[in-house]
């Protein structure tokens, strides 16, 4: 055998375990089956919008923990019994809380986190307009000490200029 052979052979034994590795892993994932693409559709919208309480911001169609895994087909089984979406995230948000949703509810405990941005570009627009305003109102006029340094500057370039063009005139 020549090498380009033994090559193509090692690439397409390669090909082959990963196309293996790749069927055996889809094959451990959940499967769930629908009576509709409608129930599938909601499957997919509730799981993504649901927060996975043991894992750091992922949702519950993202995450591989466990706890996960229990949420998803608790999901599945509200919608084949007929619930409605309201009801599902009402489930999760009693038994995991508010924090299970990642659209929380406006209440006391979340006013912060619903109206804390605004507040904050409020504030540092209030700010940006005092500072642009502090610096307009700076006065412009001279004071006569400053008035007479300036002349006598003036005075004083006027006379360079003059010897300067004398020089270049020799």
């Amino acid at each position: 055998m020549n090498r380009v052979t033994v090559m193509l052979s090692t690439m397409l034994f390669a090909l082959l375990v990963g196309l293996a590795a790749t069927h055996t892993a889809h094959a451990a994932g959940e499967y769930y089956a629908f009576d509709t693409a409608e129930q599938e559709r909601r499957f997919s919208q509730l799981t993504g919008e649901l927060r996975c309480p043991k894992c750091q911001n992922q949702s519950i169609a993202d995450s591989d923990a466990p706890l996960a895994q229990d949420m998803r087909q608790r999901v599945y089984q509200m919608i084949m019994e007929g619930r409605s979406n309201a009801e599902i995230i009402e489930f999760m948000k009693v038994r995991y809380g508010d924090f299970v949703h990642y659209r929380p509810p406006v209440n006391r405990s979340t006013l912060v986190l619903w109206f804390g941005p605004f507040v904050a570009l409020f504030i540092g627009m209030v700010a940006v307009v005092v500072h642009v305003r502090g610096k307009r109102k700076v006065s412009a006029e001279l004071t006569d000490e400053e008035r007479a340094k300036l002349a006598a500057y003036e005075a004083e370039l006027a006379q360079r200029d003059e010897l300067e063009k004398k020089e270049q005139d020799r």
